[in-house]
């Protein structure tokens, strides 16, 4: 077993949605941090039955509870099942004082759109993401890109591959078409073959069309579900810089596991060397970013900067506070960096890095500019100890 970091206080008749793809880790957490709690699973077929069939069987069920059962988070999983549940829970909260849930779903598709009730503002909101760094128990970049951090892919020694293929097979395509009732399914596979093409680049919709045999509202609906599910994110242009032309609305996408990525492409790594590995290796960064913003709870946006002439810089962080370069390189020189130059002497970001494969951190002044080549552990290090200059 590896240590989540996460620490979930919630307190007594605060409601709080945690969210996340399947298999991260979210209900082997919650039953190892609230061992005490009535936990409802909607995977279980007879409680999706019991509660799709009557809602108020809810109110009924916990009405005949000990105070001393009811003391602890109730615990509903996979939540998105069963939309009108949310009514029942609201009523609790409102009539039950003092009642708190841990709402746990992988996908806001189905709530989204069925009209569902989100609580108005009343439940705190959670992503749950696979491993991070500090939950390894060693650090091994061709591990991470070929197992992913999906927890029990993480672990499997063996036979990883099969698993990840299992994921996909099992879980990732069958959820897709019940979430979105899909009755073919062929043109979704081809979808998944093409946008993993995509994992790390800024979106088009129409070339993804084209090898995908598809219109391109059915590509960008794809996508949407992809999101709504936890399975990718996009993040969108830094737009603050007024005297180049930008790129300021096509998305970045990024899956959100390495490993999926390589099983959905049928792939397996066996140096970190070439393009895919370095699309791996900024979309590795970016999900550190994200968790890390995540746990601890810290306020920024995540952006990209790229010019129309193709300058480029991987990620801005807050309102340009920090700009980050990802490079899978044993060697920078200045000609690999010149997005990131010309973006530090426009913007004036309070910390430039690129993060990289070298073995010692260093510091490079180019026109001005101060730089920090990291390796990327050294990176890690500085961003979980909270080093860079983030709100």
């Amino acid at each position: 077993m590896l240590k989540r970091i996460l620490h979930l206080t919630i307190p007594k008749g605060q409601t709080i949605f945690l969210w996340g793809a399947r298999k991260s880790g979210k209900s082997t957490f919650l039953k190892s941090h609230f061992p005490q709690s009535i936990y409802i699973d909607f995977l279980d077929h007879d409680s999706f039955l019991t509660y799709s069939r009557n809602p108020m069987h809810l109110r009924g069920y916990l009405s005949t509870c000990s105070k001393e059962s009811l003391a602890s988070p109730i615990v509903i999983d996979e939540v998105q099942k069963v939309p009108e549940i949310l009514d029942e829970v609201h009523w609790i909260i409102e009539n039950m004082k003092g009642t708190s849930f841990i709402l746990c779903g992988s996908s806001l598709r189905k709530l989204k759109h069925s009209g569902a009730n989100l609580l108005g503002g009343r439940a705190w909101s959670q992503l749950f993401l696979p491993l991070c760094y500090p939950e390894l128990d060693h650090f091994d970049l061709l591990k991470i890109f070929n197992n992913g951090l999906i927890p029990s892919h993480y672990l499997e020694e063996s036979y990883p591959k099969k698993a990840l293929k299992g994921y996909i097979g099992n879980y990732l395509i069958p959820e897709v078409q019940w979430e979105s009732r899909v009755r073919q399914m062929s043109g979704f596979t081809r979808f998944l073959e093409v946008i993993a093409i995509s994992n790390g680049q800024i979106l088009n919709y129409s070339n993804i069309a084209r090898e995908s045999a598809m219109s391109a509202r059915t590509v960008q609906a794809y996508v949407d579900l992809l999101v709504d599910m936890f399975l990718a994110y996009r993040i969108y242009p830094y737009t603050k810089s007024q005297k180049r032309q930008l790129i300021t609305s096509a998305p970045k996408f990024y899956f959100f596991d390495t490993g999926v990525v390589n099983a959905i492409s049928n792939r397996t790594l066996s140096s970190l060397k070439g393009p895919e590995a370095g699309h791996l290796f900024e979309q590795y960064v970016f999900l550190e970013l994200l968790a890390y913003k995540e746990i601890k709870e810290k306020d920024y946006d995540i952006t990209y900067w790229r010019t129309r002439s193709g300058l480029e810089v991987d990620f801005v962080l807050g309102k340009g506070t920090v700009a980050l370069e990802v490079k899978l390189s044993k060697s920078i020189s200045v000609s690999d960096i010149h997005g990131i130059i010309e973006f530090a002497k426009e913007s004036k970001p309070q910390y430039v890095a690129v993060i990289c494969l070298e073995t010692h951190p260093r510091q490079m002044t180019v026109e001005g500019v101060d730089i920090m080549i990291l390796p990327v552990e050294s990176f890690l290090k500085m961003l979980w100890g909270d080093q860079l200059p983030l709100s």
